[in-house]
């Protein structure tokens, strides 16, 4: 008779995302996740796999809570413009913000700490980043074709600003201690859009 796990895997997975968010994959052991998640090495590796793994999984959790809110954002009904600077602005007073700013963003993280050296981390961050700039894309050409983008605009090399400056955002916020700094370069990028 197979033996019926004695722990949330979903909790589990979430409590992880959290400590390697907080802390990074190279800072964060196998033995942190044991003491953090409550679940033993064995029972860890037989429902995640190796710490690897396990990064990974968090990773596309993270992505996948992160995505809807951002689509749901950047989709809405009647000018495009207003949201499209919604969401720039969010991502600097996020970035300037004391309770997110520590932590930054877990996709930016992975892709200053792992994705240099590693494929599959590499990979998820890419496509992290094709997603973000694919939404900011289609609202661009949705404000151009509504007439709020002037023609000369191109809504692809916008878009891609866009994201290079929100990653850019989530780095220096972190960083730094002046919320300034990030909120005046965001509503710079948006006088482009003028």
């Amino acid at each position: 008779m197979a033996r019926t796990k004695e722990f949330d895997p979903d909790a589990a997975l979430q409590a992880a995302l959290e400590l390697f968010w907080r802390r990074g994959y190279e800072a964060t052991s196998m033995a942190d996740l044991v003491a953090h998640l409550g679940v033993g090495r064995a029972s860890i590796y037989a429902t995640f796999g190796n710490k690897h793994e396990l990064y990974l999984k968090t990773l596309d959790r993270y992505q996948q809570a992160r995505d809807p809110r951002l689509l749901r954002e950047l989709s809405q009904p009647g000018p495009a413009l207003p949201a499209v600077r919604t969401v720039v602005r969010r991502f600097a007073t996020e970035a300037a913000t004391d309770e997110k700013r520590l932590s930054g963003c877990f996709v930016t993280n992975t892709a200053a700490e792992l994705a240099p050296h590693d494929a599959a981390a590499a990979r998820r961050v890419e496509h992290s980043w094709d997603h973000i700039e694919t939404l900011l894309h289609s609202a661009l050409v949705r404000a151009q074709a509504q007439g709020e983008l002037p023609d000369d605009r191109d809504p692809r090399a916008l878009a891609r600003m866009l994201l290079v400056l929100m990653q850019g955002l989530r780095i220096v916020g972190k960083a730094s201690t002046d919320p300034t700094r990030v909120q005046d370069a965001a509503e710079q990028a948006l006088t482009l859009l003028d």
